[in-house]
C-alpha cells in the first residue's frame, strides 16, 4: 500500500498491480506496428499543404521512378476505390465522410493526396517528398467566428440533440438582484497519444487481417467493410494494447481502407505508421468552442437563472457536435435554465471526441461563471456550490441515483486547508511569488453499453476472459481480472484475460468512461452463471459433503464451494461432477435503460450508450478540486505546485489503477489551463505546431504534489456491482480552479484558456 496504491476503504478493491505491466515494461506486450508479418511493404502518406481549393495535377515522375517504389494511390487509379463512411457521430463508423483520394477538392490542411507504397519506410519517405502537388487555391475560413464561416443551431443539424431547459431564463435574470454576464474561450487541442496512428493490413484468401490501434475493433472492423465494400465476416482486427488514443483511435480513419487496398493490389501486407504531424489532421482533436453565460442569483446565493449558449467549431463535411449543456444543467439546483448549442462549419479537418469531450470546455466555462458570481456575491465559492446542491435532477425532477458532490468538497478542502483562504485578490505572497487559490466541481455521466463475453474456468482452478474490450493503459485487464476472481471466489492471478480482437464477444468502444461499468457487469453475470450449474451440480449430488445442501447458501472461495460451516469440494470436483474438465459460459448485458436491440447492433459494430441523464434517474460521478498557483509578480511565471482533488465515483473496482486515472485527469485539467494549444496560422488556416517540441504539455517541474482522494459512495442503482466511469471525470473543472487562482493571485480576469504569461502582464 502507498500514495500510489492506496489501502481500499468501503466497497473498494484491492490496489491489485497490474497483470499486463510485466509483458509491457519487458517489451512483450504488442502493439499494432509491432506485429511481425512476412515481406511487408511500406506506407507513407502525401497530405496537403493548402486548406481550401483544388488539385490542378500530381507529378508523380520522380516517385514512381525511385528504387523500390511500388505503388503510388492517387485520385486518378484510386478515386471510387473507398466508399461512402457512415459517420461515427450519427450512429455509424468512421470519424469523417470524407472519402479519400476521391475527388481533386481539398477540404482542410493535411488532407490525404497520395499514398506511396515501397519496400522500406525510408524508400518510401524520399519517394513521397518527390511528389509534386500544384493546387487551385481559395483562401480558407479556418477560425471561429470569422468571416467565411457558417453558424447553425445544433438542433437543426442533430435531431437526438437536446438544449436542456425549465423556466423562465430570461425573465429571471432580467429579475434577479445579483447577476453576471461573461464570455469564455476554449482552444483547439490535440491527443496526442505516444503511440502514433498506425495500420497493418494483411490479405490471406480473400480474408483481411488489420493490426491497428483501435478504441473498437468492432467499428474498425464494420467501418472498414463498409468503406471496402466486403462483408464483415471476412475481416479480423487485432488490437490487444493500445499506447494512448483519449478519444483519436474510436473510429474509422480515412487512412485504413487505403492501406487495405494497396495491400490486395500488391499482394502482401503493407504497414503504414503516420508521422506524428499527419497526425493533426488525419485524425481527430478537441474544436474550439465560445461560451455566453448569464448567471442571477438571490442574495443569499440561490440560483435564479442560468444562460448559457455556446458555439463549436466543425468541418464543412461533418456536422461533429460536443453539445455540453446536458451535464452543466445537471450540476446545480436552477429552477429557470435555457441553453442552446450552435455549431460553426469552417474549412478545417472534423473534430471528435477528446477526454470528456462536452464536459471539458462547458464545465469550465460555467464553473469559472459560478466563481465569478461567488465573488459578486462576497461569498465562499464552496458555500455557494452547497447552497445550490441537489440530489434531483433540475430540469426532471428524476433524482440521482447517488450524488456526493459536497462531500467531495468537504474532504478536498479539509486536504487543501481551504479555510486560511486569504481575501481579497492579490493579497496573499511568498516573497516575489503571489499565490491564488481556486476551486471548482467536476462531474461526468456515467454512461454504459451493452456487452458480451466468455468465461472458462478448467479443473485447475484457473479462468479465462475472453471479451473485444480494449485497455488504453488505463488497467482493464486488470479490473476485469478482478472482476473475474471475485464472481469465481479465485486469486486475481488465477485469471488470465484476451482483449481487443473482433473475434471475441464484442465490448464497447473505450470511451465515455463505460469500459469498467459494462464489462465488469457482463463478466460478472457470466462468472454468476458458472457458479450456478457448479452450486447446482454439488448440492443436487446424492453424496458429497454439500448434498442436499440450499444451493443459494453455498459461497465461493479460494477455490472451494463451502457452505455456512466452511464444509465444501474443490472446483474440480465439482467440474467431475458435471462430467467435464471446464466449463464456459458465454453472457450478454443490458444496462438499464438500454434496447435489447442494443446487443445485436453492438456485433454489427455501432454503440448503444445509456448513462447521465436517464428517464427515471440520473447518473453522474462527482468530484471536488483545489488548486494553489504562485506567480511571479515580476516575470509573471505561472507554477501549480499543488493540487487535491476528491471524487466519489461509486464502487472503485482497483484503487491503484483509480489513482492513476484520477492523477493523470488532473495533469491534464493543469495541461488545458496553462499549456495546450494547437495554433494556428489563420491565413491559411494551417496548424503551426505539429510536433512534441512546440504543442505544449506539461512536463514533471510543471506539475508539484498531486494529491488523490477517493470518497466511499455505494450506488444500487446505477448498475449491479455500483461502478461508475472514472477516467474522465478528474479533469472536468480544473481549468476553471486554475483560472480562479489566477485571478486570486494576482486581481486579473482571464476567460481565454490557455491561460499564459502574456495574459496576466
Amino acid at each position: 500500500m502507498s500514495k500510489a496504491a492506496p489501502p481500499p476503504q468501503d466497497g473498494m478493491g484491492e490496489p491489485v498491480p497490474r497483470i499486463d505491466a510485466r509483458a509491457k515494461v519487458t517489451g512483450a506486450a504488442l502493439y499494432a506496428a509491432d506485429f511481425p508479418v512476412a515481406n511487408a511493404a511500406h506506407a507513407v502518406l502525401v497530405i496537403s499543404n493548402v486548406a481550401k481549393g483544388s488539385i490542378r495535377g500530381i507529378d508523380l515522375f520522380a516517385a514512381k521512378a525511385t528504387p523500390g517504389v511500388l505503388l503510388v494511390l492517387t485520385r486518378e487509379n484510386a478515386a471510387d476505390a473507398v466508399k461512402r463512411p457512415s459517420y461515427f457521430a450519427e450512429g455509424g463508423h468512421a470519424s469523417t465522410k470524407e472519402r479519400p483520394l476521391s475527388s481533386d477538392r481539398i477540404w482542410h490542411d493535411g488532407q490525404i493526396v497520395a499514398m506511396v507504397v515501397a519496400d522500406s519506410y525510408e524508400i518510401a519517405c524520399d519517394a513521397a517528398s518527390r511528389i509534386g502537388v500544384t493546387y487551385d487555391e481559395t483562401r480558407p475560413a479556418g477560425k471561429l467566428g470569422g468571416p467565411g464561416t457558417e453558424t447553425v443551431a445544433a438542433s437543426a443539424v442533430n435531431k437526438k440533440h437536446k438544449d436542456p431547459m425549465v423556466g423562465d431564463a430570461e425573465r429571471a435574470y432580467e429579475s434577479a438582484p445579483f447577476k453576471i454576464e461573461v464570455e469564455l474561450e476554449t482552444p483547439t487541442q490535440h491527443h496526442n497519444p505516444i503511440e502514433l496512428f498506425a495500420t497493418t493490413c494483411l490479405w490471406s484468401d480473400g480474408k483481411l487481417t488489420i493490426y491497428e490501434p483501435s478504441q473498437f475493433v468492432y467499428g474498425l472492423k464494420h467501418g472498414v467493410a463498409e468503406q471496402l465494400g466486403i462483408d464483415p465476416t471476412d475481416i479480423r482486427v487485432v488490437s490487444p494494447f493500445v499506447g494512448g488514443a483519449f478519444g483519436s483511435k474510436g473510429s474509422v480513419t480515412p487512412r485504413t481502407a487505403l492501406v487495405a487496398i494497396a495491400a490486395r493490389q500488391l499482394g502482401r501486407p503493407v504497414k503504414l505508421v503516420v508521422a506524428r504531424d499527419q497526425g493533426f489532421t488525419v485524425a481527430t482533436y478537441r474544436a474550439e468552442t465560445r461560451h455566453r453565460i448569464r448567471l442571477a442569483a438571490a442574495r443569499n446565493g440561490k440560483l435564479l437563472a442560468y444562460q448559457h449558449e455556446a458555439w463549436e467549431l466543425t468541418s464543412r463535411i461533418d456536422d461533429y457536435l460536443v453539445g455540453g449543456t446536458e451535464a452543466t444543467t445537471r450540476l446545480y439546483a436552477v429552477p429557470n435554465a435555457a441553453t442552446k448549442v450552435n455549431i460553426v462549419r469552417a474549412d478545417r479537418n472534423t473534430p471528435g471526441f477528446m477526454r470528456s469531450p462536452p464536459e471539458v470546455p462547458y464545465v469550465y466555462a460555467y464553473e469559472a461563471a459560478i466563481n465569478e458570481l461567488a465573488e459578486v456575491l462576497g461569498m465562499d465559492p464552496v458555500e455557494l456550490r452547497r447552497v445550490n446542491d441537489t440530489h434531483k435532477d433540475p430540469i426532471t425532477g428524476a433524482p440521482f441515483t447517488s450524488r456526493s458532490l459536497m462531500r467531495c468538497y468537504d474532504e478536498a478542502a479539509r486536504a487543501f486547508g481551504w479555510s486560511h483562504r486569504r481575501e481579497p485578490p492579490g493579497t496573499a505572497s511568498d516573497g516575489d511569488w503571489l499565490i491564488g487559490w481556486g476551486c471548482a466541481s467536476a462531474l461526468y455521466p456515467t454512461q454504459m453499453s451493452v456487452a458480451a463475453a466468455r468465461v472458462r474456468l478448467v479443473r485447475s482452478g484457473a479462468a479465462h476472459v475472453e471479451i473485444a474490450a480494449h485497455d488504453l493503459g488505463t488497467g482493464a485487464y486488470t479490473v476485469l481480472a478482478q472482476a473475474a476472481a471475485e464472481g469465481l471466489g479465485l486469486r486475481p492471478e488465477a485469471i488470465s484475460v484476451t482483449l481487443g480482437e473482433s473475434s471475441l464477444p464484442p465490448g464497447p468502444v473505450a470511451g465515455g468512461s463505460i469500459t469498467t461499468a459494462s464489462c465488469c457487469n457482463v463478466v460478472a453475470k457470466a462468472c454468476g452463471q458458472i457458479r450456478e450449474k457448479l452450486s447446482r451440480a454439488v448440492a443436487q449430488a446424492k453424496d458429497g459433503p454439500l448434498a442436499g445442501t440450499n444451493r443459494r447458501m453455498l459461497q465461493f472461495a479460494n477455490g472451494r464451494i463451502v457452505d455456512s460451516r466452511g464444509n465444501g469440494e474443490g472446483l474440480d470436483q465439482a467440474l467431475d461432477r458435471l462430467g467435464t474438465g471446464a466449463i464456459e459460459e458465454y453472457a450478454e448485458w443490458i444496462p438499464h435503460g438500454a434496447k435489447p436491440e442494443g446487443l445485436q447492433k453492438l456485433y454489427r459494430g455501432s454503440l448503444d450508450i445509456v448513462g447521465g441523464p436517464m428517464e427515471d434517474r440520473v447518473a453522474f460521478a462527482f468530484g471536488a478540486e483545489f488548486v494553489e498557483l504562485r506567480i511571479n509578480r515580476y516575470t509573471r511565471e505561472i507554477r501549480v505546485p499543488r493540487i487535491v482533488g476528491a471524487f466519489a465515483s461509486g464502487r472503485i473496482m482497483n484503487t491503484r489503477t483509480a489513482h492513476s486515472q484520477y492523477m493523470g485527469a488532473m495533469i491534464w485539467g493543469i495541461a488545458s489551463a496553462l499549456h495546450e494549444e494547437t495554433e494556428l496560422d489563420e491565413r491559411t488556416a494551417r496548424y503551426v505546431n505539429k510536433n512534441l517540441a512546440d504543442y505544449q504539455v506539461p512536463v514533471n517541474a510543471d506539475i508539484g504534489e498531486v494529491e488523490v482522494i477517493m470518497v466511499p459512495e455505494v450506488d444500487r442503482l446505477v448498475n449491479p456491482l455500483g461502478i461508475k466511469g472514472i477516467g474522465e471525470l478528474a479533469n472536468v473543472g480544473t481549468a476553471a480552479a486554475i483560472a480562479e487562482a489566477a485571478y486570486r493571485a494576482t486581481g486579473k480576469r482571464v476567460r481565454k484558456l490557455p491561460i499564459r504569461i502574456e495574459d496576466l502582464l
